[in-house]
């Protein structure tokens, strides 16, 4: 066993352990990540990258065929293979090669094997042949390991071998017949997928689709569904599954009916990889979501810091906000505050300081790539509710937009913003219809900025684009309510 020390310890190479390595070592401070698996994690390789190239071919399709001389121009289909090739390419072909070699320009020590925490600013590290090495953090150990796929208790489910979110990404082929448990993003978006790519899914959820966003714009993704052929099976939930020895899948819900499928997906939410990470060795439970400060710090869930503040916990772990670009900002914020608190230089924790991930909590962009898209940032109505915040919502029918109508014959959608009645600043927003991610950052500037709706109404939006939705939303705020 050797022992090496480092200023920064991160255990996790997937984009936010590397986003804290490279910020800190940016700063001066020396950095090694340590991996199990592919370095890149699980967004190169299982879930962002490769479900939206699974996604993407069948969006432009649909895009062409709303534009009457384009859609005159096609005469075939999804070529399949070539969407499976596009999305391996962008997987990397499960390879990761090209981050190992970034890790090394970016002068970031790799070590592969399994890390644990094993005392004081100190992790072991298990490589695959029982050899172990012991590294030695002067100023912080970072956790940044990531969640996975979380397998519901259902009797016979394990036994039929089920697919996971990985499996669905990284698939050889289409099966004719799907079955997706779980109505949430994952499900959402791979009923989408697949159903393009010409399989017959069955979508079983029982919550309903899409339950945490506005109810409108759930109504929208599943009344696409339906009419792109997808059996959609809500209100209910499987209490047994099977196998088949032809390899069907059998899946008997709650009310009696019965599923039957070549392979079943199970989307029914992430859980924590903590349970070997040595959270014991600094008295926390193991496999448990982490709590922290809003400089990331590790607490004990009530507010104290564990140990003296050398442990963090960045993306998916931490459960502030299970999407990729949020880790990243968090891990941003994580380096810049490790390297002020090296440096002994002040700490501004203050909400939108700079080290403080103060968005988590107000500002959370997230797009949905189904068909059509949803685009969301802060509040939706249920959520301002829980928080008793005084919102008045504003609505606006995107169809009506010219330039949603220049982009798309016959298109369809709806935005809404909500607004603060105590502030007059924007604290929600979401939008539904063909390619509405694109009007996302700027609610998300507005609502970072805590921009008054007088001011923002000096935004004006460029002539003719989607984005003159901003004004009639504006211009509909103005109007005085109606008793």
């Amino acid at each position: 066993m050797t022992t090496t020390e480092y200023d920064v310890v991160i255990i996790g190479a997937g984009p936010v352990g590397e986003n804290v390595a490279d910020r800190v070592v940016q700063g001066g401070l020396t950095a090694v990540v340590i991996e199990a698996e592919l370095v890149g994690g699980e967004c190169s390789y299982w879930a962002c990258m490769p479900t939206k190239a699974l996604l993407r071919d069948a969006a432009a399709l649909r895009a062409a065929r709303q534009v009457p001389g384009a859609a005159a121009a096609i005469t075939g289909t999804l070529d399949v293979s070539a969407v499976l090739a596009r999305r391996d390419r962008f997987a990397s072909d499960w390879s990761d090669e090209g981050q190992v070699a970034w890790l090394d320009e970016a002068g970031i020590t790799l070590v592969r094997g399994h890390g644990r925490v094993s005392g004081n600013r100190t992790v072991t590290v298990t490589d695959h042949d029982g050899r172990t090495t012991t590294l030695s953090a002067r100023h912080a150990v970072v956790i940044a390991t990531g969640s996975s796929a979380a397998l519901p208790s259902i009797p016979g489910l394990a036994d039929a071998r089920p697919w996971t979110s990985r499996d669905a990404a990284s698939a050889r082929h289409i099966p004719e017949r799907l079955a997706i448990i779980g109505g949430g993003v994952v499900g959402a978006e791979m009923s989408t997928a697949y159903t393009a790519l010409g399989a017959a899914v069955t979508l079983i959820s029982r919550n309903g689709i899409l339950s945490t966003v506005e109810p409108y714009a759930a109504q929208y993704v599943r009344e696409s569904l339906v009419e792109s052929g997808a059996r959609v099976m809500t209100g209910t939930a499987p209490s047994t599954v099977s196998r088949d020895v032809d390899g069907t899948v059998r899946i008997t819900l709650a009310d009696g009916g019965i599923v039957e499928a070549d392979e079943l997906l199970v989307a029914t939410g992430r859980t924590p990889n903590t349970a070997d990470i040595g959270l014991e060795r600094v008295g926390l439970p193991a496999g448990s979501w982490l709590s922290v400060d809003d400089t990331l710090r590790v607490t004990d869930g009530h507010g104290t810091v564990v140990g003296n503040g050398w442990l963090y916990a960045v993306g998916d772990v931490n459960h502030r906000a299970l999407v990729t670009h949020q880790g990243k900002y968090q891990a941003r914020a994580a380096g810049s505050v490790i390297l002020a608190r090296a440096a002994g230089s002040p700490v501004q924790d203050i909400p939108w300081g700079r080290h403080s991930a103060t968005a988590d909590q107000r500002a959370v962009p997230q797009v949905i790539f189904t068909d059509p898209e949803i685009a969301s940032v802060g509040h939706t109505r249920a959520s301002a509710e829980k928080a008793r915040l005084p919102v008045r919502t504003v609505e606006y029918d995107l169809g009506a937009v010219a330039g949603a109508a220049l982009h798309a014959d016959g298109y369809t959608g709806r935005a809404c913003m909500l607004v603060d009645e105590a502030t007059s600043t924007v604290v929600g927003f979401t939008a539904v219809g063909p390619d509405v991610a694109e009007l996302l950052h700027a609610a998300t500037i507005a609502i970072a900025g805590e921009v008054p709706l007088d001011r923002l109404r000096h935004a004006v939006p460029a002539y003719p684009t989607v984005n003159e939705v901003w004004l009639r939303l504006l211009e509909t705020a103005d109007i005085p309510p109606t008793s």
